[in-house]
């Protein structure tokens, strides 16, 4: 339960603990001295009742009149006084004066936590051995009963502000605290995400002033690394473009003429073999399609090395060809697209990158998904172009290791500072791609999920 409260509360309660233990030792203590106490302020009085009835039984004795004196010492001493004289036979010894009320203010609860002990006591008078009254000492505590209560008043009333005074002080110094705390908390979130370039406000006690300065020291020092591993990024996938291109080139000039001649001697010798020849013509037409194979292959791989008909077509028209080309390959598989036209307007590495990224989701649709449909789509959305790419096919495995093709996709996307998901849902599998349209800052975030 402890590590369930909250910062104030793990203030607030043992400060609250501290003031009402402190009550309850004030009452202990009351309930413990305050009788002794009371005993030992009437005990001077108590013996001083005792001396004068020893006083008054020595006068009665050498009185000539002992009824005489009584009755005067009796007239002197009074009624209203603790200590008071009581003839014989009129009653038992007097109680001590109701206390439970005094002055109509204490309650009897306090007076009973108190525990007043019986301080009340008689001392014998006699004349000729025969008692005929009694010295009683009956002592009026009402105003050291009142007199505690106010000191236990004064005690409750202290703690009580004291406690309000440093609940206060503690809830708002932890408030205090904990908006520090919180926004330090949202910038390391804001880091966790990618974004660094809004820094954490210093602010609360030192401590975490210095740790906020300590995380924007971190922060800066990400978004720089972050940087430095897009322009990286961005090197290597035109790296790997040029490299495309040459090879493309390659094929495309060296390979392409060789089986171009191939098929035109091999033609020209179908055409100039003897009617005695007639069984070779069989092994020229395997030939013939042998290289119609590898004219047909070499285009494929062109293809895929360097869609060349991008600068030529436009983007939209690209993607559309690819899909036709899909559709040629599955003619069962129900496709359908949406292209936005407005993608022909973007060029350069982003429209190559929007082209590998549909490329590769829809080549691996045909090869492994098993799929009956797939959905395309790609928008220009005002700062941001949104790629999706979905089957109904069996989907991948979770913790799958991906091939070459995917985190190909995946380093492109990063090189624009874009965001790849590849996700499960209702039963259909999802490539989302989201690219900016607009030239990465240096504090944009760079993510790459996987699902």
């Amino acid at each position: 339960m402890w590590k369930n409260l909250s910062l104030r509360m793990r203030l607030l309660l043992p400060l609250g603990a501290t003031f009402v233990a402190a009550i309850l030792i004030g009452v202990g203590a009351l309930q413990i001295f305050a009788s002794g106490q009371l005993m030992d302020e009437s005990a001077p009085a108590q013996r001083s009742a005792g001396a004068v009835a020893a006083a008054l039984n020595s006068a009665l004795a050498t009185a000539a009149d002992p009824e005489q004196t009584l009755a005067a010492f009796a007239q002197t001493l009074g009624t209203t006084e603790a200590i008071r004289f009581r003839r014989a036979g009129t009653g038992a010894l007097p109680p001590a004066p109701d206390v439970r009320t005094p002055f109509g203010r204490v309650p009897h609860w306090f007076v009973d936590l108190m525990a007043i002990p019986d301080i009340a006591t008689a001392f014998p008078v006699t004349i000729d051995g025969r008692q005929v009254g009694e010295i009683v000492f009956a002592p009026d505590v009402s105003a050291e009963i009142y007199e505690k209560w106010i000191g236990f008043l004064a005690l409750v009333s202290i703690s009580i502000i004291l406690m309000l005074l440093t609940g206060s002080l503690a809830y708002f110094t932890t408030g205090s605290t904990i908006r520090s705390l919180n926004g330090l908390g949202e910038g390391l979130t804001r880091m966790r995400t990618g974004h660094y370039g809004r820094p954490i406000a210093p602010s609360g006690p030192p401590e975490i002033r210095k740790s906020a300065e300590e995380a924007n020291e971190l922060a800066r020092t990400l978004e720089q690394l972050v940087q430095d591993n897009r322009n990286l990024l961005r090197q290597i996938v035109s790296l790997q473009d040029d490299e495309r291109q040459d090879i493309a080139r390659e094929l495309h000039d060296e390979l392409g003429p060789l089986l171009f001649g191939i098929r035109a001697n091999t033609v020209a010798l179908v055409e100039a073999l003897p009617p005695e020849k007639a069984g070779l013509e069989s092994s020229a037409q395997g030939i013939m399609q042998s290289v119609e194979a590898l004219q047909y292959a070499n285009r494929r791989i062109l293809d895929r090395l360097r869609p060349l008909y991008i600068q030529e077509l436009g983007l939209e028209r690209s993607i559309q060809t690819l899909l036709q080309n899909a559709r040629a390959q599955a003619p069962d598989l129900k496709l359908s697209a949406r292209i936005d036209p407005e993608l022909n307007e973007i060029d350069g590495l982003l429209s190559q990158t929007v082209y590998r990224v549909i490329q590769e989701a829809v080549t691996n649709v045909l090869r492994h998904a098993n799929a009956r449909s797939i959905e395309v789509t790609a928008i220009r959305h005002a700062r941001e172009l949104a790629v999706d790419v979905s089957d109904d096919g069996k989907g991948f495995a979770t913790g799958q290791v991906f091939g070459r093709g995917l985190t190909g996709m995946q380093e492109r996307v990063r090189a624009l500072s874009g965001t790849l998901e590849l996700l499960r849902e209702e039963g259909r599998s999802w490539i989302r791609c989201r690219l900016p349209t607009d030239p990465p800052p240096s504090n944009s975030p760079t993510a790459v999920t996987e699902a």
